[in-house]
C-alpha cells in the first residue's frame, strides 16, 4: 500500500492541475519545476507530495486515453 494523501495535497494538487495542465509530463522531475514555478512559499516536502501526485494523476489520465 502506498503513502495517503491529505485532503489538502489533493486539493491544491487538482487546482494546479487544472490551471496547468498542459505543463505537467509523466516525469517526476518536470513536475517538481512547474509546482515550484506556480506554488509560492511550498516546503521541498509539500513540493515533492503535490507534483509526485500530479505526475500519478496525469499518468492515469494517459491511460485511460483510447
Amino acid at each position: 500500500m502506498g503513502r495517503i494523501k491529505t485532503k489538502m495535497v489533493k486539493s491544491v494538487t487538482h487546482d494546479l492541475f487544472e490551471y496547468y495542465e498542459d505543463q505537467f509530463t509523466t516525469e517526476f522531475k518536470d513536475n517538481k519545476k512547474v509546482v515550484e514555478a506556480n506554488l509560492e512559499g511550498a516546503s521541498k516536502t509539500l513540493r515533492n507530495t503535490i507534483a509526485g501526485y500530479a505526475t500519478r494523476l496525469k499518468k492515469r489520465k494517459e491511460d485511460a486515453k483510447p
